[in-house]
Formats: structure tokens, sequence, C-alpha cells
């Protein structure tokens, strides 16, 4: 049994709006963050190297050449003809909006690219921004602005140095939906200090906000990173696979069927991983999920 008959997941839900394959390609367009250019902080959340969670994008490339160059790699891979240009790396709505307007104009104004997906941080989403993103919508565009919360819990966003709070993501959504946009929020499983009861929490309030979509990541050690120094002082242990699959079929299970899942894990490349090394294996952790979920007899919003 696929994943797809256990969870609602992305690809599945594109196909159905559509009718063909869907793929995101993943933008490096030049941004920064607040939490790194000193406007809320300096050297960012303790686990951010960003390359780890964009390692495809080519940094300052034009928008059109990094499209081509995502485009041919999923066209032979997996076939798919149309495309949602994903501004991922760092904060992508932290910026002059007209500059934005701009950004995301040449990305859609590539033929096959039907929509965008936009990451940023509850913090930066003013209204003029989200006032672009809802006239793409209105024209027919997919669009997805994605949310980078990781937790519900204000200690761990502190100790994580996020630099923004609970209560400003619920303040970002209440706007988000006032604007008709999807949003979908990032999660990570296994920050310090947090276990499952933790990881459930912050997946029920969520819910309790509202929300379309959603991502779970693993948190990965990778170079360069105050994590990493925390890791090798034995400070922080990484979860074991065992017991991320164990959280996310719980997470899924809470989540009812209506809700997509974007992701279920997230890799980095080897050459900055650390730890767990599990996290290079995409397609392991997928299928494990998709065992655990088999052998409970479970699907999607089984316990809502």
């Amino acid at each position: 049994m696929p994943l797809n008959d256990h969870i609602t997941t992305f690809g599945q839900e594109m196909l159905s709006r559509y009718g063909e394959r869907i793929h995101k390609l993943s933008i490096h367009a030049g941004f920064t963050c607040p939490n790194r250019d000193g406007s809320k902080g300096v050297g960012g959340c303790t686990f951010c190297n960003n390359s780890s969670f964009s390692p495809n994008a080519r940094s300052h490339a034009p928008i059109s050449d990094q499209i081509a160059s995502g485009r041919s790699v999923l066209a032979k891979r997996t076939g798919a003809k149309k495309f949602i240009a994903y501004f991922q790396a760092y904060t992508n709505t932290y910026d002059n909006p007209e500059h934005l307007r701009q950004l995301y104009d040449e990305a859609l104004a590539i033929p096959d690219v039907i929509g965008l997906s936009i990451g940023t941080r509850p913090d930066c989403v003013p209204d003029p921004v989200l006032e672009i993103l809802a006239q793409y919508r209105e024209r027919g565009f997919e669009v997805w602005l994605e949310l980078g919360l990781q937790s519900s819990h204000d200690q761990t966003l502190e100790r994580v140095n996020r630099g923004h709070t609970f209560a400003e993501y619920c303040q970002a959504v209440a706007r988000v939906h006032r604007y008709q946009l999807q949003l979908c929020t990032h999660l990570i499983v296994g920050l310090p200090g947090e276990g499952v009861e933790e990881n459930i929490t912050s997946l029920e309030r969520v819910l309790e906000q509202g929300v379309e979509g959603l991502k779970l990541h693993p948190l990965h050690v990778v170079k360069g990173t105050q994590l990493a120094n925390s890791w090798r002082q034995e400070e922080y242990q990484p979860w074991s696979l065992k017991g991320y699959i164990s959280t996310v079929a719980d997470m899924v299970e809470r989540t009812p069927p209506e809700v997509i899942y974007h992701r279920l894990t997230g890799t980095a490349s080897n050459d900055i991983l650390l730890a767990p090394q599990w996290c290079q294996w995409k397609w392991r952790v997928l299928n494990g999920i998709e065992q655990e979920l088999k052998q409970r007899g479970s699907i999607q919003g089984i316990k809502t």
C-alpha cells in the first residue's frame, strides 16, 4: 500500500487538481534573514546552515537559470512538465514589496511555471506582500505561503534563537487567511529539550489556528552551526530513525485528512551532515513511515 493511501500528500493533491505531476523548483534569490542581519539578531538559528535546506539552488544565479536547471533534472527523473517556483532559501518576503514583485514576476513569466511557494518567517509577512501574493492567486496561479514556525513552545524558540514567538505566528496566520492564501507551516521534530509530547502539542496548536499544509523535518546536525558545537560537546543527542518515524506517524494520525503534507522528512547532503546519518536517506525514512502506518492499520486523521 503506497504512502498516498495513508497520507494526503502534496504530489497527489497537485495531480488531482491539475491532472498531471507538478513539482516545486527550489530557488535561492539572494535574500537574508532578520535573524542574521542584525535587525533581530545575528548568527541565525542554532541549527541553520541554509545549504542543508536548499542544496540544489544556486545562490545569485538568475531565477530563469535556476528554474531551467531544476526543470531539466526533474523532467528526466519524473517526467513533470509543470512546476511551482519555490523561493526557499532564507526569508523570501524580507525585502521591498516592489522588488519582491519583480522577482516573483520573473519566475511566473516562464510558461511552465504555474505558481509560487514562498518560504518565510511569521514576523516577515507585511500586508503589502500578502496583497501581492493574493493578486497572483486571483489571476489563477497556485500560491502557497510557507511559514517556518518549527515549534509552538516559546522556550524552545528562544533556545534555538528563532527570534520570534508563537504569538507572532498566530497573528501572521490570521492575516494570511484574511487574504485567502494557502498556508503551509513547517515543524521540526527533535528540537533540543523537546520530546513526543511537545511535538504533538505544537501540531495541535497549529491545527487550532488553521492551516492548509504541513511540512515536517527531522532536526539534523550540519557543519557550520551552533547546534554542531552542542553535538560535539554531547549537549545534544539526535533522535533515532525509529523515534522519528513513530512520532511522525503519531502526528499524521492527529491531522485532519484535508490538510496536505508537503513533506514528511528532510535530508542534508553527506558533505555537511554530521548527525544523525539516517537524515541522508529520504526514501528509507518515507518507507519507514509508510510501514509504520501500515503496521498500525492507520491513516491520516484517524485520531481527529
